[in-house]
């Protein structure tokens, strides 16, 4: 590799692209060829800008741009440690003897925005570090982990040394500034502690490793049009994370629970994503299991669902979609994916009545308007075989939206033969101000990756009243496929920042209840390889039903997380 290798992929000159053609391939685009592989399944490159005949090129390879990624966890809060999540989805029952897991001799990875290391949480009882590594992408000071291009690999050895040391940071200095890793890992693997100090996560015994994200490049941020401050993370430095905590199985002989608390609207809805691809392959591998978060848009108007027929009736074969767009709104995407085998148009209405007449483009085009009086430029990309899911993809870029209603008049070319389509807004916290759907539904608004084939995604319910949590995703997937698996608790539980609610909560409880069923089965040997999709659909059969409610539905999936469920369907009671 060339020498300026962390150089290309840390600066803004350069452009990232994920691809899924071999190496030698890769002559044609970079003549130094600095990319990183993952697994032999994709290969990240890192060329400049003037590497590019025209950028628009880039920027039009929707496949190997890489998406961005929002946290599903807002804030923090107060309130001492409450048991109550843990009782409900049967966690701490089976903690106790005859069963007594806790994780013991599995590896839990959070890939978030890293860890509070210091936390009394996170140590043994002798004070050790119970963390056996961070790999740390934004400090490039020390040497990255081996076969990899940047950040700072930090050991367990370094670790106590800080600990023990009266300034750990000037041995460690890796902060999560953020907090939103650090809640994901107590609730997950959070010790369980005498002298006082009391707190318990999921799987207390547990080994942990951590994966601080960089954050994204300025050029994706301002390409996707999200506000600057908001933490956002790229789709290939995810997939590096995944890659790195997957390297822990093999060396340690142990299994592996990966725990994404991370979100986006981008994408096919079904898995298709180079993210979601790799996480099912790493997910089928034995004493391997990944967990994703729902995430938090089921209440946010940013779904439409269509639906056109040919049944005579007068505007039948068109659908007019109004976007709302309020007051300081700096762009937005949208995306509409269209169902085969038809193809589809879009035309545009601003709110000042300047209009774009219907679009139909090519095998894969880009064009841009501009108009007289309104200075909102919409640039609109469309693909009718979008190469992952195969379906017709239209993409429409706003920049500096007029504010008030956007109307998008969608139609089919010549006879319907399916005629559903599906448009999604970016998540809430990549946009300035409220953008919404005036005619929204809050189905198929679980967030990827968590629709990925053989992830375990889970929705989000308050354990202390059993009712759904009303920001949580929705299934199903886009083409019908059963998702959420199930729901767990992420109201109001109890971190180390205090009580908070959000998805990333329920799926990291998810990710220690793995890393206990991991314990019985790998470790203990009763099923040593396990992996993802079995364990899944153990805890589908051990799930809390209701009698009153129908199963598999779009809420709650299976039924709500229940470990003794689980052992008990074990033994056929």
């Amino acid at each position: 590799m060339p020498v300026d290798c962390r150089e290309r992929i840390l600066s803004n000159d350069y452009y990232d692209a994920i691809t899924d053609f071999p190496v030698w391939l890769l002559e044609n685009y970079t003549d130094e060829q600095c990319y990183a592989s993952v697994e032999g399944l994709y290969n990240i490159i890192y060329f400049g800008r003037d590497e590019l005949r025209d950028p628009q090129d880039y920027f039009s390879a929707y496949r190997g741009v890489p998406k961005l990624y929002g946290l599903m966890q807002e804030g923090g809060g107060l309130g001492a440690f409450d048991p109550n999540s843990l009782i409900a989805s049967g966690i701490t029952q089976v903690q106790r003897e005859p069963l007594a897991l806790t994780g013991r001799g599995v590896i839990i990875c959070c890939i978030d925005t890293g860890i509070d290391y210091t936390d009394p949480v996170f140590r043994n009882e002798d004070g050790t570090s119970r963390i056996l590594a961070i790999w740390d992408q934004t400090i490039q000071t020390g040497e990255p982990p081996e076969g990899f291009l940047y950040g700072t690999e930090y050991t367990r050895e370094d670790i106590n040394r800080a600990l023990q040391s009266q300034d750990p940071y000037s041995v460690v200095p890796s902060r999560d500034e953020i907090g939103h890793g650090s809640s994901m890992a107590s609730v997950a693997a959070g010790s369980r502690l005498s002298g006082g100090y009391q707190f318990q996560g999921a799987a207390p015994n547990a080994d942990i490793v951590v994966v601080k994200l960089k954050e994204c490049k300025p050029y994706l941020r301002d390409f996707y049009l999200v506000p600057h401050g908001v933490p956002i993370y790229q789709e290939n430095d995810i997939m590096l994370g995944v890659q790195y905590a997957d390297g822990f199985a093999e060396p340690f002989r142990r299994p592996v629970v990966i725990c994404i608390g991370l979100g986006t609207n981008y994408g096919d809805h079904t898995g298709n994503s180079p993210l979601g691809r790799y996480l099912s392959a790493v997910a089928v591998k034995r004493s391997r299991a990944v967990v994703a978060a729902g995430g938090n848009e089921g209440n946010a108007a940013h779904h439409f669902h269509g639906q056109l027929n040919n049944q005579g009736t007068a505007g039948a074969n068109s659908r007019t979609v109004e976007v709302r767009v309020e007051q300081g709104a700096e762009g937005f995407f949208l995306e509409l994916w269209g169902s085969l085998p038809d193809i589809f148009t879009m035309a545009i209405r601003t709110p000042g009545g300047e209009t774009i007449p219907p679009v139909r483009l090519g095998v894969r085009d880009s064009i841009t308007y501009s108009f007289i009086y309104e200075k909102s430029r919409v640039t609109v990309t469309g693909y009718l075989v979008e190469s992952t899911s195969g379906e017709e993809l239209v993409i429409m870029r706003v920049q500096d939206p007029t504010p008030g209603i956007w109307t998008f008049q969608v139609e089919a070319v010549g006879e319907i033969h399916n005629g559903e389509f599906n448009m999604w807004l970016p998540i809430k916290q990549f946009l300035t101000a409220p953008v919404y759907f005036l005619e929204s539904s809050p189905y198929i608004t679980l967030t990827e990756p968590s629709m990925a084939s053989s992830v375990i995604g889970v929705s989000t319910y308050d354990a202390s009243n059993n009712s759904f949590f009303i920001d949580s995703g929705r299934g199903f997937s886009r083409c019908g496929s059963i998702r959420p698996d199930f729901a767990a608790p992420g109201v109001n539980v109890s971190t180390i920042n205090g009580k908070e609610s959000a998805s990333s909560l329920a799926a990291a409880l998810t990710a220690g209840a793995v890393a206990q069923f991991m314990q019985w089965a790998v470790v203990e040997q009763n099923n040593s390889v396990v992996e993802s999709k079995e364990i899944k659909n153990y805890f589908i059969r051990g799930a809390s039903r209701s009698f009153d409610v129908s199963y598999p539905n779009r809420e709650w999936g299976y039924g709500r997380l229940n470990m003794v469920g689980t052992f008990d369907a074990l033994i056929g009671v």
